[in-house]
């Protein structure tokens, strides 16, 4: 039999084939992103479950520090030994760090076993991408790319409701509820590994490079201190000596980093080649704004729904769907129109705008919005993700010489993860430093208001513990760590409460948007360079070379 490939190198694969690898990526994806919307639902009854309610941050912070040292790692070395052994190995571990979350007998063990799965998502972005990129050409592969985006759409609607069922369950199978939020991840992980062991070919000549040891070191000097800083920075006080001496130790860090780099040269972790390529540098950086922008937000909007607007967290999911349609529906036609014209800029600049848009609609929620607006502005959202994000990669992918794909690929998950990261960070800690003094404030302009007056005029509404909590609010000294006391609240009391939530939400998503008016500038300096016209796969070819996806 002879293999064949398309004009450039680009290995030729038959749809039934493509059709089967994509399912194992988007199965490794799903589970990846499945895995974080489940611990936002579950983790409260988990860390109720483990006696570690204080300790509940550290489950978090493990997983986000290791996942996101790992992914330019995983990229890089899938260059030098191959996609597929890589891609299996993240998967394994991912399942192994799993299993053993779902055995762990306390918040400290909970912890380090989700860096464990930290260890294996760090490849699972990254290494969707590069295996894509291997076995289609430039013009087929914002096609296939769009359901990526898709997968975490549903991922942010499935999540909440899975979680929530499992942490109502009291056990199942012989084992406590929570714990199959981690179980269910192995069947879904053993298909993902079985499907690409299958049908992702083996690359017969391996890069000689070797590992880029120093840069793996020096690049951990640089991230753990910053991201460790960033994560504990709200509790700990920006001012304080902990937090400064971390971002000092990770400058230190990221000088040694850039050191290590431009020495290593075409074997470094992050090849400095790639960055002299204007289009590839840029878009790197508008994918790091951007990912700090979106997720920041998209973080502090369910505590919107939940808190002020008082849905559950299923409830709060559904609200998100119309997010997921847009997704969906944007990145397959943005998609199409990429793969015909060539031309993706004018799709990225549209997304962000339409981000820009429903972030600053997002600002100007109050406690008495309807829920409509929600539902709508969350759509605008999701359709601005799937035009921006999915032609982001096409972009970044044509800046990137073929040697250097793995890099590439890992570079783009390894950015729009530090930018998430910080961003998640910085807009709780904005939101959690303000929402106190929102909240006194809101309370100080309701004492003028006839029904407030005449609830905290009545001593068998003050004397309920539920309300002397909101009271307390009128200093700027409500607890927020648990707000389940609003569901036996008062509502003339809490009504000034959930307008000070409402006006310091605000100002996070005014920052958001002003976050994404800086990458709209910073898209438009690249010129939108067209691809020479590259002969799509034939529809009925059942060979493919032996170097597809390594």
């Amino acid at each position: 039999m002879t293999d064949t490939a398309a004009p450039g190198g680009t290995p030729v694969i038959d749809r039934r084939r493509m059709r089967l690898v994509m399912a194992g990526l988007m199965l490794g994806l799903f589970m990846s992103a499945l895995d974080q919307t489940i611990m936002s639902a579950a983790l409260r009854t988990i860390a109720d479950d483990l006696n570690g309610l204080s300790q509940q941050a550290w489950a978090n912070t493990s997983y986000m520090i290791t996942s996101v040292v790992t992914t330019a790692l995983y990229g890089k070395l899938s260059d030098i030994y191959g996609r597929r052994p890589l891609y299996v190995t993240a998967v394994t571990v991912f399942i192994a760090g799993s299993v053993l979350c779902g055995l762990a007998s306390s918040m400290v063990m909970l912890s380090v076993f989700r860096g464990v799965q930290g260890l294996g998502a760090g490849g699972l972005m990254s290494l969707a991408f590069a295996i894509l990129a291997d076995l289609l050409p430039p013009a087929e592969r914002s096609r296939y790319q769009a359901w990526f985006g898709a997968v975490f759409g549903v991922s942010a609607v499935v999540g909440p409701v899975v979680g929530g069922f499992f942490a109502g369950l009291d056990s199942f199978a012989g084992a406590d509820g929570w714990r199959w939020a981690f179980f269910i991840n192995v069947p879904v992980g053993a298909a993902a590994v079985l499907l690409i062991a299958s049908q992702v070919r083996a690359k017969a000549g391996r890069s000689a490079e070797k590992p880029d040891v120093a840069g793996v070191v020096t690049l951990v000097l640089f991230l753990v201190p910053v991201l460790f800083a960033v994560e504990q920075g709200p509790k700990w006080g920006w001012s304080s000596a902990g937090t400064l001496g971390l971002f000092a130790v990770g400058a230190v860090g990221l000088v040694l980093f850039l050191m290590a780099q431009r020495r290593a040269g075409s074997a470094a972790l992050l090849p400095t080649p790639m960055f002299r390529n204007p289009v590839f540098s840029i878009y790197n950086g508008v994918n790091t704004i951007v990912g700090a922008a979106v997720f920041g937000s998209l973080a502090v909007l369910p505590l919107y729904l939940q808190i002020v607007k008082g849905l559950s967290p299923t409830e709060a999911g559904l609200m998100m769907l119309p997010q997921t349609l847009g997704i969906i529906v944007a990145g397959r036609l943005c998609s199409a129109y990429v793969t015909r014209t060539g031309s993706f800029k004018s799709s990225m600049l549209t997304g962000i705008v339409l981000m820009m848009a429903a972030t600053f609609w997002f600002a100007s929620f109050g406690a008495g919005t309807a829920m409509w607006q929600a539902g709508v502005a969350a759509g605008v959202m999701g359709t601005g993700i799937g035009m921006c994000w999915q032609v982001m990669v096409t972009a970044i992918q044509r800046g990137v010489e073929p040697r250097y794909m793995g890099a590439g690929m890992g570079s783009f998950a390894f950015f729009r993860s530090v930018g998430g990261t910080v961003g998640i960070s910085v807009f709780f800690s904005l939101f959690f430093g303000s929402v106190g003094g929102r909240i006194a404030d809101a309370y100080a302009r309701a004492a003028s208001d006839p029904g407030f007056k005449a609830a905290v005029a009545d001593p068998s509404v003050t004397s309920q513990p539920a309300n002397q909590t909101l009271l307390a609010g009128r200093n700027g000294a409500v607890s927020l760590d648990d707000s389940s006391f609003l569901t036996h609240a008062d509502a003339r009391l809490a009504r000034p409460f959930l307008e000070g939530m409402a006006d310091a939400m605000q100002t996070v998503f005014l920052v958001s948007g002003t976050l994404l008016a800086v990458g709209l500038v910073l898209a438009l300096i690249p010129r939108d360079r067209r691809p020479e016209p590259v002969a799509a796969p034939a529809a009925s070819e059942p060979k493919e070379a032996a170097a597809a996806g390594r």
